[in-house]
């Protein structure tokens, strides 16, 4: 009888330490009294530049999440343009478009889709390149109720069409570009790598398009999140599917007027290593 009391009080103890283990976001998710709605991301970034240049428009689904239990029916909240963060001439159907912000069904996750336009984000290289800011904030709409902190009921979208180095950093944090692998920075460099990547997508036979999904996953729909600027993990893809097409392309002679012609202040990039250097040509 005693040991049947000590299980019981054991018992006890260790359902008392699973329920303080769920901590207060997930009991906040599933409270059924409170429809609280935020965003999951303080900002977002993107940029045409990598892009080629018959797409001239990109849909952005901007996240949200709610608290509360998911619905059989699709809900829709509501939010607002901050005005301070947006260029005076840019408004819905000029350089953007917005979409219907809604719940889907079953769902506690939900999104705002607004779609950036590549016109009139005019720029170069060298004079620069113009950016703009798409502040949205959440509102009380539809029985939602913006909620957590004052940030949490804010998204701030840039959008442009520049061509800079990307964002790939070392363990110091210092921006990286592996020259041993693709030369010196050069803009269309990046172009054409985020192009026979995508390409990879198309390749019919084997499994490349499962490939292909988890390096999207990995980093990110154009590279854009490469650790230390290596990707170690599908270096072999890489080779073969990237690094070779940009090595075959940057070292053809016949695509030299139009590498100039596009960046006539930049040395030709025909210094992109071959990464098959002990094969037979």
């Amino acid at each position: 009888m005693k040991t049947n009391k000590i299980g019981k009080i054991f018992a006890g103890v260790v359902f008392a330490g699973l329920l303080a283990s769920c901590n207060q976001e997930d009991y906040l998710v599933y409270n059924t009294d409170f429809s609280g709605i935020y965003f999951t991301k303080a900002s977002i970034s993107y940029s045409f530049g990598v892009t080629e240049n018959e797409i001239r428009e990109h849909v952005i689904d901007v996240p949200v999440r709610i608290m509360g239990v998911p619905t059989e029916a699709v809900r829709n909240f509501a939010f607002e343009i901050m005005p301070d963060s947006t260029a005076e001439n840019t408004h819905d159907g000029v350089q953007y478009r917005l979409g219907t912000p809604q719940i889907p069904a079953d769902s506690i996750n939900g999104f705002i889709p607004v779609t950036v336009l590549r016109d009139g984000l005019e720029g170069t290289y060298d004079a620069g390149y113009t950016s703009y800011k798409l502040g949205l904030r959440l509102v009380a709409n539809n029985g939602f109720t913006p909620t957590l902190s004052e940030k949490d009921q804010i998204c701030v979208i840039t959008f442009d069409n520049a061509i800079a180095q990307p964002e790939w950093y070392d363990a110091q944090g210092k921006k990286v570009w592996l020259e041993k692998d693709l030369g010196a920075w050069h803009p269309l460099k990046l172009i054409k790598m985020v192009e026979y990547f995508h390409e990879l997508n198309t390749i019919q036979n084997g499994t490349y398009h499962e490939t292909y999904e988890k390096m999207v996953a990995l980093y990110g729909e154009n590279l854009e999140h490469i650790p230390y600027g290596d990707p170690f993990e599908y270096k072999t893809t890489m080779k073969k599917y990237v690094y070779k097409p940009m090595y075959n392309y940057f070292n053809d002679s016949a695509n030299e007027p139009e590498i100039h012609g596009l960046y006539p202040d930049f040395p030709l990039p025909s210094d992109f290593p071959n990464p098959y250097p002990d094969e037979t040509e």
